[in-house]
């Protein structure tokens, strides 16, 4: 693995970042959707002879990727395998979680982090914080985690309200639960059956 570790590191070296374009009405805040984390990273690692493939596998509840570089030498690299629950079993939920788990997985195998389309929004924010107190720490209590996450899924965005409720620790999950309503409840669990066990 030599030659691709070699090929990557120069690659790494040449990535953009990926670019906040589109608006998530949910959460009512930006994000860089696949193809903006795609051109952050497929010129600078075809330029250093690795091409990006993710591979998908069978799986029943949801879509699991892996996202692959195979380097001109034959060397190949594997980031591991990814797994996202489907919201809905049916194509619309099926590609919905494809889409997040092909942008999560490339974001993590490349070490890339989503930033501002706005090269002055840094220098902004520390004028505006400069000029004003700070704002207050948002509500992190199990209630105001659970009204967001009922939000999302009233959106139509259960795939990703469950995305949030897995990433968090059994007990605050449990604390989070309590607080949604069946309907909620519902759709998290056709998404992600285990979450209710």
């Amino acid at each position: 693995m030599q030659k691709i570790s070699t090929a990557f590191v120069k690659a790494k070296k040449e990535f953009s970042p990926a670019l906040k374009d589109k608006t998530n009405p949910a959460f009512r805040s930006k994000y860089a959707d696949l193809g903006a984390c795609l051109e952050a990273v497929n010129d600078a690692l075809l330029n250093n002879g690795i091409a990006l493939v993710q591979r998908t596998s069978e799986d029943s509840a949801g879509v699991t990727v892996e996202t692959v570089f195979l380097h001109e030498s034959g060397e190949t690299m594997e980031s591991g395998k990814l797994h996202v629950p489907a919201a809905k079993q049916d194509p619309q939920g099926y590609g919905s979680a494809l889409t997040y788990a092909r942008r999560y997985s490339l974001m993590t195998a490349c070490g890339i982090a989503p930033e501002d389309d706005d090269g002055n929004a840094g220098v902004d924010a520390k004028r505006r914080q400069d000029a004003q107190p700070p704002a207050p720490a948002p509500d992190m209590s199990p209630k105001a985690r659970a009204q967001r996450i009922t939000a999302g899924v009233k959106a139509g965005d259960a795939t990703g309200a469950a995305v949030v409720l897995a990433n968090e620790t059994e007990k605050v999950r449990d604390a989070i639960w309590a607080f949604l309503d069946a309907k909620t409840q519902d759709a998290l669990t056709s998404v992600w059956p285990e979450v209710a066990a």
